[in-house]
């Protein structure tokens, strides 16, 4: 079917009984998730192919839902998406018991480490460990590859029928510059497609696969199985990435391939050894507060889009395989709606149906919004909550994190006020930390702590007053990471004539601690199975 066909079915739901605004909305974070997370509403109009009310109603229940925020004239995805991802990824378990074996080897050869599984006729990246360089790689979590342009493909295609070959065959023919994978350059029109079941020949026999520049001049990397224990089936594929100036494809065979089978190996017993998960806690209330927002809304919320989006999230640890009785308890939603979003995700290619009446995800899940953040910063995920921050309180706000010595502080993002006296926030500046309010936040988390910081700790907040600087008065809060530890520091800044301390404390704090439970909640959701730098 031709791509413009095709994407014109996908937003109006031709399939049975599949629930239409459930599929137009899944078209929209799609053309969102392919366009980098921004696009306008009229461009999402012409991407979709539909009428700009739709995209208006679409748009309106996923900022409800927390998926995407309005942002001048943009659609933009926010942290919140990432939730769907992180369901599969859940359910999958392969990123929670490899992820570190695979860390631990990109540290050891300093070269980028992927983890892959198959998704059709291509790959999809499931964890990387990428080495910070100025040539680096630049594939993210969820990024799909076709299989014939990378070392992993020829592994998983040892184990196609030939249906998934005549599947094959039939994309490269209609799709010959691969404009169906956006991660990847356009394909070279020199490519062979019988040099792909020459290199599937090979890697059956050998064991391992490379790719040698297939995907762009330069790159290069070396892949080897991680079989499933039970079925001795590739799980997933384990590849080390480089370039030229570093390692020839030639040599990867004895650079590298030694080594990362070794952590193959280990990998392998993980797998083994592992125990039952134990179920995570399953979504609560999703039917009640989608019966809510649609009260609320009105037809600006479309119950049927959010009750079909929940649906995802009630996979996860421990529920990589639940029946339609089990998602129905999970999401609080009748058996008929589950069995209709099921039924919608499966043809949206997002669920497979099992002849045992169970589930699961696929790793489709991941073109809902994932690869754009999954590179995220702190300071980007903070950045809209601290312009919200200083919009409301009218004094502008920062978040800051501590020097590597810990004697200073440094700012990593801010958003001003237009009032003509005001603090000018510079992105990047550092001032003493004993004498800042956000400093005096991050060092309380220093353990011991002194007499005076001990007392910041207990109390959750530092108010410095016209300490660092005549006229400035700023109050403070931590900012903290899945563990509960303390990794930025969040502030408003005022002067005397405007706030008393007595203010900061009943008016200005109130706003900060939410700003930060805000702040917390996306890092909490964007750091699940991604790396985000907090600098």
């Amino acid at each position: 079917m031709p791509a413009k066909t095709a994407l014109d079915a996908e937003a109006r739901g031709e399939a049975g009984e599949a629930v239409g605004p459930l599929v137009r909305g899944v078209a929209v974070l799609r053309r969102l998730t392919e366009a980098g997370g921004a696009l306008s509403p009229s461009a999402l109009e012409r991407a979709t192919g539909l009428a700009r009310s739709t995209v208006d109603r679409i748009t309106a229940t996923l900022a409800r839902m927390g998926y995407v925020r309005l942002d001048d004239r943009d659609v933009v995805l926010t942290p919140g998406v990432m939730e769907l991802g992180n369901a599969y990824l859940a359910a999958l378990r392969l990123p929670a018991l490899l992820g570190g074996r695979a860390d631990a080897l990109a540290d050891e050869l300093d070269e980028s480490v992927s983890l892959a599984v198959p998704d059709l006729d291509g790959i999809r990246f499931v964890h990387q460990a990428t080495r910070r360089r100025a040539m680096s790689v630049s594939f993210r979590i969820g990024d799909l590859l076709p299989a014939e342009r990378t070392a992993p493909g020829p592994l998983f295609a040892t184990g196609w029928a030939e249906e998934d070959w005549a599947r094959w065959r039939a994309r490269r023919a209609a799709d010959p510059a691969g404009a169906a994978f956006p991660a990847a350059p356009p394909r070279p029109a020199s490519a062979d497609d019988a040099a792909f079941a020459h290199r599937v020949e090979r890697a059956r026999r050998d064991g391992w696969a490379v790719d040698d520049q297939l995907i762009e001049p330069g790159l290069v990397a070396v892949s080897v199985p991680v079989r499933d224990p039970g079925t001795g089936r590739p799980a997933c594929v384990a590849s080390v990435v480089s370039h030229t100036s570093r390692h020839s494809a030639a040599d990867l065979g004895t650079s590298l391939l030694p080594r990362l089978r070794t952590a193959v190996a280990a990998m392998e017993a993980e797998l083994r050894t592992a125990p039952p998960p134990e179920p995570g806690p399953a979504p609560s209330g999703l039917a009640t507060w989608t019966a809510a927002s649609k009260h609320e809304l009105g037809r600006d919320f479309v119950e049927s889009l959010a009750r079909g989006l929940t649906v995802l999230t009630a996979f996860g640890t421990g529920r990589s395989a639940p029946a339609l009785t089990e998602v129905a308890r999970a999401t609080g939603l009748s058996r008929a709606t589950a069995r209709r979003a099921l039924l919608t995700h499966e043809h949206l290619g997002l669920v497979t149906a099992h002849p045992d009446r169970t589930f699961t995800l696929t790793p489709r899940v991941l073109d809902l919004g994932f690869p754009p953040l999954s590179r995220t910063t702190l300071a980007r995920l903070a950045g809209p909550r601290l312009r919200a921050l200083a919009d409301r309180v009218h004094e502008p706000a920062a978040l800051a994190v501590l020097t590597a010595d810990g004697g200073e502080i440094q700012y990593t993002a801010g958003a001003g006020t237009s009032r003509v006296l005001t603090v000018d926030v510079t992105v990047g500046a550092r001032l003493p930390a004993a004498a800042t309010s956000l400093g005096r936040v991050l060092l309380a988390d220093a353990d011991p702590p002194s007499p005076a910081l001990a007392e910041v700790r207990a109390r959750g907040y530092a108010l410095v007053d016209e300490e660092l600087e005549s006229g400035l008065r700023s109050i403070a809060v931590p900012v903290r990471d899945r563990t509960g530890r303390t990794v930025a520091a969040l502030n408003v800044a005022t002067h005397p004539a405007r706030r008393t301390l007595e203010d900061c404390v009943h008016a200005l704090l109130p706003e900060l601690r939410s700003t930060a439970g805000e702040i917390e909640r996306d890092l909490h959701t964007a750091s699940r199975f991604t790396r985000v730098a907090t600098r």
